[in-house]
């Protein structure tokens, strides 16, 4: 590979063919940009100081708003801006971080799930133990495990990106620096990047989901077998707002990936990319809360307070 380059800046298309809705859409995604801050703030915050609180599900709670607020900031500011100007650019450099922070935050996502997943299994099919395994250390290794993970598998892809020459152009049709595009712009071999890339994806999203599935069999299972109608749905609720989260989150990445016609449209990749980037970390706090009576009665009492 060689050091250097006759690109400097890239060009972002957004949405060209929706320009006469630019002004709307501008006003749409700021407002849910804005309403994601401060929900998933807000779930951060009472977590941190409602006593009630202080439990494993809602220490991996925070952990995920926390992350959602970062993958959302990623993207939707230059988003943003894709609907005011005509002509969006980004430096190189700038480009490559945004990629990186992009699906690092991404593959942190499905591994923060998956241990929110292995934390609801304890909860429901090993109750009387379950304070004995889902420690503080615990929780705190399987939180750092998950971002630390998700940062490995990304950097070494990261690290050869920064390497790349880029000469064939300098337009990516995307709203954001996604990977694809950016490859494509390359005037070197970019096989090993995208053996990577391919490596990283097929390891963490199958086995992650694998992972969630069985342990969700168990918890179905184990739900069913409980003699009361009550005694079912106090445990399912339990467990019904973070598989909401899952079911939203793998389906849009399964029905990308899956559809027959998805590598071959950008537009329709970006507009599953649009749920993913920006209403799935919106949804995320509206979908913890709306039924979640602790959270609700925390949030009560810190307002009274």
């Amino acid at each position: 590979m060689v050091n250097g380059t006759s690109v400097n800046e890239f060009v972002l298309l957004g949405f060209p063919r929706l320009r006469k809705w630019h002004r709307s859409l501008f006003t749409l995604i700021l407002i849910i940009y804005i309403l994601t801050l401060a929900g998933n703030g807000l779930i951060i915050l009472i977590v941190r100081v409602s006593q009630q609180l202080q439990t494993p599900m809602y220490f991996f709670l925070s952990n995920l708003s926390f992350l959602e607020i970062w993958y959302t900031t990623t993207v939707i500011p230059k988003m943003l801006e894709t609907f005011l100007i005509t002509k969006t650019t980004i430096c190189l450099r700038c480009c490559l971080v945004q990629s990186f922070f992009h699906f690092f935050l991404g593959i942190t996502e499905f591994l923060i799930l998956s241990t929110m997943s292995f934390d609801r299994y304890i909860a429901i099919c090993k109750p009387l133990h379950y304070t004995t395994i889902m420690t503080k250390k615990l929780c705190s290794l399987l939180a750092l495990g998950s971002w630390s993970l998700g940062f490995v598998v990304i950097f070494s892809q990261a690290a050869l990106l920064l390497q790349l020459p880029f000469c064939a152009g300098n337009v990516i049709d995307h709203y954001y620096c996604d990977i694809g595009p950016i490859l494509k712009l390359a005037c070197a071999n970019t096989n090993l990047i995208e053996f990577l890339g391919l490596l990283g994806t097929v390891t963490i999203i199958p086995s992650s989901f694998i992972f969630t599935v069985v342990s969700y069999i168990y918890i179905i299972s184990t739900i069913l077998s409980i003699p009361s109608r009550k005694g079912q749905r106090k445990a399912f609720s339990t467990c019904a707002s973070h598989l909401t989260v899952v079911i939203i989150l793998y389906g849009a990445v399964l029905f990308m990936y899956l559809k027959p016609t998805a590598h071959s449209s950008f537009s329709f990749n970006k507009v599953i990319s649009v749920l993913n980037t920006v209403l799935t970390p919106l949804l995320n706090p509206f979908i913890y809360t709306i039924r979640n009576k602790e959270v609700k009665a925390a949030l009560r009492k810190a307002i009274g307070k």
